[in-house]
């Protein structure tokens, strides 16, 4: 399972979580990617989640460095293959 930062709270959080599994509290917990919320919390050391229901939505939240970690509903997307879909 890889793993990102939560923000400047010194905890290492899964990159692709179950909703309900990780402590998302004191987030910044978006629906959609938006630019302006994500720099202003990650410039104030604030995790940033994003809710995804798509392999697209997954891939493109992770693309975002300051993304902790993207949550989902389905439990087939926690086991995405992001290199394949990065890369080919």
């Amino acid at each position: 399972m890889r793993e990102r930062w939560f923000g400047a709270t010194g905890r290492r959080v899964p990159q692709i979580a179950l909703a309900g599994e990780i402590d998302l509290g004191g987030a910044l917990v978006l629906e959609t990617l938006d630019d302006a919320a994500i720099r202003e919390a990650f410039d104030h050391g604030r995790p940033v989640v994003v809710k995804a229901a798509t392999e697209d939505a997954v891939v493109a939240a992770l693309r975002r460095p300051e993304v902790a970690s993207v949550v989902v509903d389905d439990p087939k997307l926690v086991a995405l293959d992001l290199v394949k879909l990065t890369y080919g």
